[in-house]
């Protein structure tokens, strides 16, 4: 059958042609750029750059503007090694800023459950703060060196947690035992050759289970009133104490006042003795009638009667007044 519509016929439009010249030109420009491209790069200040040349470690390129071969030649790794990074354990913060937020994860979880030396359980919260010293070390010693780091992590703090009583770990061992675990960490990372610098492990919160919680609280509060009356026994120890080794060193003080005041005095009569004597041998019976005479002073002021008598008379001496004496 033959159709009595016309054939309708398409013309394809020619392409302008393009001189062989500027085609060149403009693949060698492409190519240059390509090149430019891949040979120039910038490492921040804050970073390493590291160049493998067909996966083999060459050189380290310190910040600033460097140069490479193309072409996968060579291959940059830039490693953040003045940048201080951060592992959280136990909680995973999910938002950051001026109050962060912070999320519990079962894998978080399972690393904050800790046994203690005394055989209790704690939920232990910490972070490392470290830095990448070693960028070498870091990418070809060690294979997965984050996750390893995080393992050692792991590792230590249980290790430290359970050399030691829950209450060194809950109250006054807390601080010593962080720096043992950083320095453990750290003596770690020297020995793996990881390329790492601890500067910091702290420990955020350390409380135990919420199941047993009350009766911990219990536990501690008793802990606090013994601790508590302990203090105060110390307090009126120390009060006592000093008042009375005050008043035995008082009495001592006196009774050696005493005794010097004792021989002093001795010594005094001994020498008065002594000087008497002496006027004695010089003139016996002077000295005999004025010791006489002194004693009987002496003696005669202290009696209130007086009566004079005289062997030689019968009566009293008409000179003594026994009136006034009686008034006396």
């Amino acid at each position: 059958m033959r159709s009595d519509f016309p054939q309708l016929q398409f013309k394809m439009p020619k392409l302008p042609k393009i001189p062989w010249k500027t085609v060149k030109i403009v693949l060698i420009i492409i190519i240059a750029v390509i090149l430019l491209y891949g040979s120039v790069y910038q490492i921040s200040p804050d970073e390493m750059g590291v160049i493998l040349r067909f996966g083999k470690f060459v050189r380290t390129s310190d910040p600033g503007l460097h140069f490479k071969l193309p072409l996968g030649i060579e291959a940059l790794t830039k490693v953040p090694v003045q940048r201080q990074l951060k592992m959280e354990f136990g909680f995973r913060t999910s938002k950051s800023g001026i109050r962060s937020e912070y999320i519990a994860t079962p894998e978080s979880d399972k690393e904050a459950v800790m046994l203690t030396g005394d055989l209790n359980v704690l939920n232990v919260e910490w972070i490392v703060q470290y830095k990448i010293r070693d960028p070498y070390k870091y990418l070809f010693k060690m294979r997965e060196a984050d996750s390893t780091f995080r393992d050692m992590n792991e590792a230590v703090v249980r290790r430290v947690i359970g050399d030691n009583s829950v209450d060194e770990v809950l109250t006054i061992g807390r601080d010593r035992l962080a720096h043992e675990a950083k320095e453990l960490l750290q003596k770690l990372c020297n020995m793996y050759e990881i390329g790492i610098e601890v500067l910091q492990l702290i420990f955020q919160d350390i409380n135990p289970p919420e199941t047993v919680k009350p009766s911990f609280n219990d536990v501690n509060e008793s802990l606090q009133e013994k601790e508590r009356k302990i203090n105060e026994a110390w307090a009126e120890y120390n009060n006592e104490i000093p008042k009375a080794s005050g008043e035995a060193e008082q009495a001592i003080r006196s009774a050696e006042g005493y005794a010097t005041e004792r021989v002093n005095n001795a010594q005094g009569d001994a020498s008065r003795f002594t000087s008497v004597y002496k006027e004695y041998a010089k003139a016996p019976v002077v000295t005999r009638k004025r010791l006489y005479l002194e004693a009987i002073n002496e003696v005669m002021q202290k009696i209130r009667k007086k009566f004079i008598v005289d062997d030689k008379q019968k009566n009293v001496l008409p000179l003594l007044n026994l009136n006034e004496e009686v008034k006396k």
